[in-house]
């Protein structure tokens, strides 16, 4: 499943819904791949929505996130490929929705995704360079498994006037996690979607976090779409929908910025 010491595994998180979550890992995967890095995307909504948007029939989830998590099924038996070359995923069904329930007097339950991620043989360590996990929109035990199992949170963020005030209570989770289940974790970035360049909200909002969290926010920044909207409707990622649309274009260079940054923290960890 890792490369040692490349594979980068991020939860894409925000406790607030309707901020472009799912349709930022399945267009970043989708634009990482076309750059060349090898993708997994593990959808850990019980919505499924990242699966359904990568053109993943219902019918042919068989072995999902669930089997994982619950029956401890590997990861290898639950990826299955996309039509983009280079992005697997991991498919999420309705059945998610029990597993807190079912998981609720477990053994290491807030490490199941970690255990599964890194319990693949030596054959599997070579397959991907980056792991996506579609987080729930909500603080919840399938979001604390993703981020007990992440190196760094990747947090979209919509451009509108209550993203701060959501963001300070995923820093509170973020701080509660590092301190009880993952004391690496960190904060890779923050994007800024659906931003309307007419919209002076929008601008304001995207210049108060620049100014609480400088570098943190990427520069790229992922504008309202309507290319990027219909993509999911037909079972495709944006870029493949229509790769000219400005949406897939913000994303392949939100793709480019990730791969830098990551570049640079490894020089700078070497």
């Amino acid at each position: 499943m890792f490369k040692a010491g490349k594979t980068r595994v991020l939860a894409v998180s925000n406790q607030k819904g309707g901020v472009g979550k799912t349709t930022t890992a399945i267009n970043l995967g989708t634009a990482l791949a076309a750059i060349g890095e090898k993708v997994l995307i593990v959808d850990m909504d019980p919505q499924g929505n990242a699966s359904t948007g990568l053109g993943v029939p219902r019918e042919t989830r068989r072995v999902t996130i669930y089997d994982v998590i619950v029956d401890g099924r590997s990861v290898d038996e639950s990826a299955v490929p996309t039509t983009v070359p280079g992005l697997d995923i991991v498919p999420a069904d309705a059945d998610m929705s029990g597993v807190e329930i079912e998981l609720s007097q477990a053994d290491r339950r807030s490490f199941r995704l970690r255990d599964a991620l890194q319990g693949q043989g030596a054959e599997g360590q070579a397959r991907y360079d980056y792991v996506l996990i579609d987080c729930p929109p909500s603080l919840n035990l399938l979001t604390l498994n993703a981020m007990a199992a992440a190196d760094a949170v990747l947090v979209p963020l919509q451009c509108e006037f209550f993203a701060l005030e959501g963001l300070t209570q995923l820093m509170k989770t973020i701080e509660m996690v590092r301190q009880s289940l993952n004391p690496t974790l960190e904060i890779q970035g923050l994007v800024l979607t659906m931003y309307d360049r007419r919209s002076t909200l929008s601008g304001q909002v995207a210049a108060d976090v620049r100014s609480h969290f400088g570098d943190k926010v990427y520069e790229a920044v992922i504008p309202r779409n309507v290319r990027v909207a219909e993509a999911p409707s037909f079972g495709k990622p944006a870029l493949i929908y229509d790769l000219k649309c400005a949406g897939s274009q913000a994303y392949l260079r939100l793709a480019r910025e990730v791969v830098a940054r990551e570049k640079s923290r490894r020089l700078q960890a070497a």
